[in-house]
């Protein structure tokens, strides 16, 4: 499956990372979800995620978007091993919204928590600092 360049799935440690640059609005996350969920279909095993919204500069999302989105994640899950979701946040806008998705997706197997620290986040998804920091090779778009 090719993915864009700002989403890595490392099938060694089962995790995709997502790292948005710039706006976060809801053709991003739509686009994330179906990654996501296309995954899921085809690998049949559970992955955690990691979102680094670090090189964002804006979020424009609202409130029943977040609460559609969450609720439609919970749904769709169900019945599904657990599995974590850390996301990276500096930004008020994106924590509270992140806040939101985590309080949302509460009793299901989606575990949600949002970090203001790469090294945390690492650690409780139980994996190396570097695979976070890492950054997605750049394309070379020279001819």
């Amino acid at each position: 499956m090719k993915l864009p360049p700002e989403i890595q799935f490392h099938e060694d440690i089962r995790l995709l990372i997502y790292r948005p640059r710039g706006l976060i609005d809801e053709a991003a996350v739509n686009k994330i979800i179906g990654v996501i969920e296309d995954i899921e279909a085809a690998t049949q095993e559970p992955f955690n995620r990691f979102f680094d919204t670090s090189a964002t500069h804006e979020v424009e999302l609202n409130f029943r978007y977040v609460i559609q989105v969450s609720l439609h994640r919970r749904l769709s899950y169900a019945g599904h091993p657990l599995v974590k979701s850390a996301i990276l946040a500096t930004d008020a806008t994106a924590i509270h919204y992140g806040r939101l998705h985590a309080l949302l997706t509460q009793g299901s197997p989606i575990k949600v928590r949002v970090f203001q620290d790469r090294k945390e986040a690492a650690q409780w998804l139980g994996v190396p600092l570097e695979r976070l920091t890492a950054k997605p090779p750049v394309a070379n778009h020279s001819g």
